[in-house]
């Protein structure tokens, strides 16, 4: 497993060597520069599984522990998401499967696996098995089909015996992986519970904000996307406020957690950048992207990769507009963890992706200020992060 973790490290990319880049693919005329720039892990890869989730919420609190211990450390993403669906699961029963049982979900699931069940460290529990890479397709399979069958049963005469979590455990272990109970890491014996307690991490002191006019501005609401299945809430600021927290929460040292429509065309994992062209028929899309975009999508080729155009003018009401008509959907969760500027001044956020590293920022995209504020489906921060001014709208 350490040779597993070495490989991780020598594929990840370090502070100094990345953000030396100064524009986001090869012939670029885009010139970046740094604003700021904050301290995160590897980047990794999520394979063919839909737990962007998992790894873009795990790697937000691995850089909360580099900011409040200056330690590295690692996390098992798939400790956390072997433990969601347990939880799902159980949900889904309740709910006699009238609640979402699937690979997704949200950042908050990752508090709520940590506070109840703990946490490893990735070294200690990799989730692959003896595969190279992740692919839970066929153990989803087997999950949902699992799930079903207990749903079908509900009205026989005995009820629903135990039997079925057996299975359900069956088909992690082989998916994932057994369950762990004690490890020894860096010569201590750790229970997933008291390794989360030496984190230095305190699970209530985050937040999810979000911005949709079908809900009161400045309360709590729920976040209404389907792998919300935990039902998680969020509270519901105004666009620019939305921004504006993010922004000022890097320049202060925190990074965010972002989710976020990655559909459009001007999403592009593979040139490095995501932009809102005024004129959207100016970018080709050639083939389809993956149901999980974990493919780096569809081939999308345009100048307004190469050089900075005119992005459209983004209101509320058509971020709004594009909720409701499901252009925006709940298809990615990443990890903001810088702010730049091109040469014209637009602001563009540095995101840590989960697609592994074989674009030319190495895993990262620049994302315009434009495409954050159209695009959005929530943040995720420590709420010392908000500001004063966010804080007393919210009343907090």
């Amino acid at each position: 497993m350490k040779k597993i973790f070495s490989f991780l490290l020598s594929i990840g990319i370090s502070t100094t060597l990345l953000f030396a880049q100064t524009t986001n693919v090869e012939g670029s005329k885009y010139q970046f520069k740094k604003m700021v720039q904050l301290d995160a892990t590897p980047v990794q890869s999520q394979g063919q599984t839909g737990t962007c989730w998992s790894f873009s919420a795990t790697s937000f609190f691995e850089s909360e522990i580099q900011r409040l211990t200056k330690k590295q450390v690692v996390l098992s993403e798939m400790y956390v998401v072997r433990k969601a669906y347990e939880m799902k699961a159980e949900k889904y029963i309740r709910m006699d499967g009238k609640v979402n049982f699937g690979e997704g979900g949200a950042f908050h699931d990752v508090p709520l696996v940590i506070e109840k069940y703990g946490i490893v460290p990735y070294e200690v529990y990799t989730g692959l098995n003896e595969a190279k890479s992740y692919n839970h397709g066929e153990m989803f399979n087997q999950l949902n089909t699992l799930m079903n069958d207990v749903i079908s049963r509900l009205s026989a005469p005995e009820g629903i015996t135990d039997e079925w979590k057996r299975k359900f455990n069956d088909i992690l272990n082989r998916g994932i992986g057994k369950d762990i109970e004690t490890f020894e890491w860096n010569g201590t014996r750790y229970t997933p519970k008291s390794f989360a307690s030496s984190l230095g991490l305190d699970m209530k002191n985050y937040v999810s904000l979000t911005s949709f006019t079908n809900h009161p501005m400045y309360s709590e609401c729920m976040l209404e996307i389907p792998d919300n299945w935990a039902w998680g809430k969020s509270y519901n600021v105004s666009m620019d406020d939305l921004f504006d927290v993010t922004v000022a929460a890097l320049k202060n040292g925190y990074t965010v957690a972002w989710g976020a429509d990655v559909s459009e065309k001007g999403f592009s994992f593979k040139n490095g950048i995501a932009i809102v062209p005024a004129d959207p028929g100016m970018i080709e899309v050639i083939g389809k992207d993956d149901k999980r975009f974990n493919d780096a999508g569809a081939e999308r080729k345009s100048n307004a990769f190469l050089e900075p155009m005119k992005e459209l003018a983004i209101t509320p009401e058509l971020r709004q507009k594009a909720y409701d008509n499901k252009t925006t959907t709940d298809d990615h969760g990443m990890h903001i963890v810088g702010l730049y500027t091109d040469q014209n001044g637009t602001r563009y956020l540095m995101v840590k992706n989960s697609w592994g590293t074989s674009n030319m920022p190495k895993g990262y995209l620049f994302v315009s200020e434009s495409y954050f504020k159209y695009k959005t489906i929530n943040i995720y921060l420590h709420k010392d992060a908000v500001t004063q001014q966010v804080k007393t709208k919210l009343k907090w």
